[in-house]
């Protein structure tokens, strides 16, 4: 009964290490690419709506994710 406990004991911190090994490291992993299509910015327009609506109601607005708009493609995005 020992000896298949200790087998058992010494196998666990092996299947955890394996387990660490398989997952790509964060250097290797692929960037992100970014599209000239996909141009977004803050949406300042309806930020300024929503800030003066609550100024107006007493309400603090803290945001988290500011809303964002596309970006109208030019002819040199393409």
């Amino acid at each position: 009964m020992n000896s298949k406990l200790r087998i058992v004991l010494l196998s666990l911190p092996l299947l955890g290490l394996s387990a660490c090994a398989s997952a790509p490291a964060p250097r290797t992993a692929p960037a992100p690419e970014r599209s000239s299509s996909n141009a977004v910015a803050i949406d300042e327009a309806y930020v300024a709506y929503v800030e003066r609506v609550a100024r107006r109601r007493g309400i603090n607005v803290t945001w988290v994710h500011q809303p964002r708009a596309q970006l109208p493609r030019t002819s040199t995005d393409e």
